[in-house]
């Protein structure tokens, strides 16, 4: 299997992501989705974790080998910041979802961007916005933000415009489109229910 297959592959054995075309999800957005992908279950157990953080450092190598920040959102990415930031023995931050209203009121915090080269750690990848704020308090912080990284993607329209528009770039170590060809050779879901999750996706 490929990287993105094998990441794919982690996430279903843990629990992480559920296609369930016939019981569907409430997204926090109101949206109801045949799929939902929670990789905070991926902190919990050592063997996904430790495979994630590998798959990471080897996309951050090829991409960014000059990285000299790994900078994680909150609160999602800040765990698997974490980890790679200790396997690749580089500095750490993470960028605050508000402005803190004591001390120093800083929205980064842990290592210095400034004239820094950073690889910005997200755990999923909807729309894309939320992604692209975070990235857009590293520029203004005076970070060069080298990419976006994330685990997973639904592979929605949206986020690659949002992405085009806002100058940031992103990969992912896994897909819908990976997940799904997964599912469909390990027998979890039929070529009926693939095209219904498809679907749904391409419809957003």
């Amino acid at each position: 299997m490929s990287s993105s297959e094998n990441v794919a592959k982690a996430l279903l054995d843990i629990g992480a992501v559920k296609i369930q075309p016939d019981d569907p999800f409430t997204w926090a957005s109101g949206i109801i989705s045949p799929i939902y992908c929670d990789n905070r279950q991926i902190i919990g157990n050592v063997e996904a974790r430790k495979e994630i953080v590998k798959y990471f450092v080897e996309k951050i190598e090829k991409i960014s080998p000059d990285a000299e920040v790994v900078a994680g959102t909150s609160t999602a990415g800040i765990p698997h910041a974490s980890f790679i930031s200790d396997a690749m023995e580089l500095p750490m931050s993470y960028v605050r979802g508000s402005k803190k209203k004591h001390g120093t009121g800083r929205l980064i915090e842990g290592a210095s961007v400034k004239g820094k080269k950073v690889v910005l750690i997200e755990d999923l990848i909807s729309t894309g916005g939320s992604s692209i704020e975070a990235a857009e308090i590293l520029r203004e912080e005076g970070a060069e933000v080298e990419i976006v990284l994330a685990i997973f993607s639904y592979q929605l329209e949206k986020a690659h415009d949002n992405f085009e528009s806002s100058g940031f770039k992103y990969e992912t170590l896994s897909d819908l489109d990976a997940l799904l060809d997964v599912s469909i050779k390990e027998n979890l879901l039929t070529k009926e229910e693939r095209s219904e999750v498809v679907q749904f996706r391409d419809s957003l």
